[in-house]
Order: C-alpha cells, then sequence, then structure tokens
C-alpha cells in the first residue's frame, strides 16, 4: 500500500525551496571554488562561540534545556524585553513553519511579496494557506501594498522582510512603524529581520512586544555566522509567545547550539566586526559589477543584487555559467527581479575567484 497520506499532503509536491551546493557538486562533478550563493556568513562565528561549543560537545550526551532558559534571559536582556517575549527555535525556517502551523488553517489567507523568501510560502501552502501576492515595488518589498491587500482578503498573516531577500534592499524604521500601525485586526505582520544585525542604523524600530500585531523574527545564522546550527529567536507579545509551547519540538535546538548561540550573543565585539567586513565585501562585490557593466543595488544583507542587464532567462545563464567556472551564485525567481542575480559577501579569495569568472560567464552568456 501506499503511505496513508493526508489528503493536502497527497496533492502537494515533494520540493526542497534552494538546492544545495553540495546536490549542484553531486550533479556536476565539480567542486565550487567560491561559494557565494547561500548568504553564509563567510567569516565565520566568534572564537568564544567555538570555544563554548567545543566545551559542550563533551556534555552532549545530555538533552539540552528544552526551556532554552539561559539563552531566552540573555537575549531578553540584550533587547531589553521579558523572557516571556522571547521564542528560540531551529532557525528562522523552523520559527516560521511553528507559526503558520499556529495561526493558519485550511483555506485561511495570508499576504506576502511575490517572489519574497519562498520558504514562507512553502509552509503556508504545506498548512492549505491561499496565498495573496503583491508585486515588488523598485526592486523593494511594498509594506502600503501588503497592509492594503490584508484588509482586502482578511489575512491571518503578512509576511515582510526587512532588510529583503533576494534584493538586499530595506526600508528605513518609519516605514515598517508605518505598516505596524495600519495592520488590520486579527491580521499578524510577521516581520523577518534575518540580515538587520548588517544593516544601517534606522532600518527597524525597536521591540515593542506589547504589540500584538507584529511579531520579528532574528537569527544566529547571518551576523553570527552560525548557518548551520539552527539558532533563530522570535520577539513577541507574551500570549503568542506562550503558543509556542503548544507545537512546538521541545528539544529541537541541542545543547551545542544553546551554547554557541549564548556565547556568540556575549561577543558583539566580533558582530561588529563581522558587520565591517560584510559591508567592504559589499562594495567589492558592487566594483566587481560595475567593471563588467552591471548594476549593483544598494544591500543592507551580506549579499549584493546584480542586474545583469537583461531578462530573466539571460541571468539565468550568467548563473549558469559562473557555476561551470566554479563560482556558485544564486538568483531571484519572479520577474523582474530575475533579471539579477545574487552573490554573497565572501573573503578576498572568493572574490578574486568571482572577479576572473564574471567576464568570461557574461561572454558565454552573450554568445
Amino acid at each position: 500500500m501506499p503511505p496513508r497520506l493526508t489528503p493536502l499532503a497527497a496533492a502537494l509536491p515533494a520540493t526542497v525551496p534552494f538546492t544545495g551546493p553540495e546536490a549542484l557538486e553531486r550533479r556536476s562533478g565539480r567542486h565550487f571554488r567560491a561559494r557565494l550563493g547561500a548568504n553564509e556568513n563567510v567569516f565565520g562565528p566568534s572564537p568564544r562561540a567555538v570555544e563554548a561549543m567545543a566545551r559542550a560537545a563533551a556534555d552532549v550526551w545530555m538533552y539540552g534545556d528544552p526551556e532554552l532558559h539561559d539563552l531566552r534571559q540573555a537575549l531578553a536582556a540584550h533587547h531589553g524585553v521579558a523572557a516571556a517575549n522571547i521564542a528560540v527555535g531551529g532557525g528562522i525556517d523552523g520559527l516560521l513553519g511553528l507559526i503558520v502551523r499556529l495561526m493558519v488553517a485550511p483555506g485561511d489567507p495570508v499576504v506576502t511579496s511575490d517572489g519574497a523568501y519562498p520558504t514562507f510560502a512553502y509552509h503556508v501552502t504545506g498548512h492549505g494557506g491561499v496565498l495573496h501576492r503583491v508585486p515588488y515595488r523598485d526592486d523593494h518589498e511594498d509594506p502600503a501594498a501588503l497592509v492594503r491587500r490584508a484588509a482586502e482578503t482578511g489575512a491571518k498573516l503578512v509576511y515582510l522582510s526587512n532588510p529583503d531577500n533576494p534584493m538586499g534592499t530595506w526600508h528605513p524604521e518609519s516605514v515598517i512603524s508605518a505598516a505596524v500601525s495600519n495592520i488590520p485586526d486579527g491580521t499578524l505582520l510577521l516581520l523577518d529581520e534575518a540580515y538587520l544585525d548588517l544593516a544601517p542604523a534606522g532600518t527597524a524600530p525597536p521591540p515593542d512586544p506589547s504589540d500584538a500585531r507584529v511579531i520579528r523574527l532574528r537569527t544566529f545564522s547571518k551576523g553570527y555566522g552560525m548557518a548551520g546550527l539552527r539558532v533563530g529567536y522570535a520577539i513577541g507579545h507574551a500570549e503568542l509567545i506562550a503558543a509556542f509551547d503548544k507545537v512546538r519540538d521541545h528539544f529541537g535546538v541541542g545543547r551545542i547550539a544553546q551554547a554557541g548561540a549564548l556565547a556568540a550573543l556575549a561577543d558583539q565585539e566580533h558582530l561588529a566586526a563581522v558587520a565591517a567586513r560584510v559591508a567592504e565585501a559589499r562594495a567589492a562585490i558592487a566594483g566587481i559589477a560595475r567593471e563588467n557593466g552591471l548594476t549593483p543595488l544598494a544591500s543592507a544583507a551580506n549579499f549584493v543584487a546584480v542586474d545583469c542587464g537583461g531578462d530573466g532567462a539571460f541571468a539565468a545563464r550568467v548563473l549558469e555559467e559562473l557555476g561551470r567556472l566554479g563560482v556558485f551564485v544564486r538568483k531571484p525567481f519572479v520577474a523582474p527581479q530575475d533579471r539579477c542575480i545574487r552573490i554573497s559577501c565572501g573573503r578576498p579569495a572568493d572574490l578574486e575567484v568571482l572577479a576572473g569568472a564574471l567576464p568570461r560567464a557574461l561572454a558565454a552568456a552573450r554568445g
């Protein structure tokens, strides 16, 4: 007999939102010389975090604290909120799944941007929600249009990332505050701030956990350089945060991950140094793009979207040719943003490989 899936699960395609560089290497039989596609922080975690994780490894026979007490307390102190306003989970991706599970029943309307981070849409579809998509405006997500669509559809959730992935663009605090203040009754704004640690000051309003209209998502994957650990956290109203205990995997963040995140949070000097190196890499990528007649978009994240000057098909050829030359990058999925390729910040040696490969890839794509 075939597996007895639910009707909803049976109707879904088997989907991996992102093809990993490892899978691409296995397919091609070639090793990437520059891994610049997954928005990983190549500058790495705090040495203090590495030491803390090494120490914790000896005790990995024990489960991690299911209440994540020490990490939640430290995050609460860092953000000036109560521990009751902090939930910790398996990266932002895992938290997105929990929020959708808590809020979205089959048929419920949900609003997102057309071309925004696809894992959110993956979770909504997996729980039977109905997606309503709003186009980008000038390569930015459009908060006012998202809020209007939420009012029109009676949406349970609105997803907005700031800074945005895949374009790297961002809105100032005033625009985000206006979006929150205009959210319709009964709608929750899910504000994904994965890249906020690398963004300029004034990008986000300070957390206000008394406001039940918004939940903020942060991560240790980007600025803190620990994507392989899968540790993210939410800042929100205490009643909503308490609801996570209804559905979360209570041992989903292991002992080593908790120790690493706690030590990384305590080393803000390292985070500041990483942010400076990311800014240098963004400038270097922009320079390489301009040297090749391409247009880089201003970015507040650890990547740069580069306009290849054609349509999505041309950008896809550039991406494919870069892959042949050993450079892993990705690109947006939806027009007109798909005219770009997205290049993650790398070390000088990585960007030297990019600088050598890009003109060859462009020539092959044009040919």
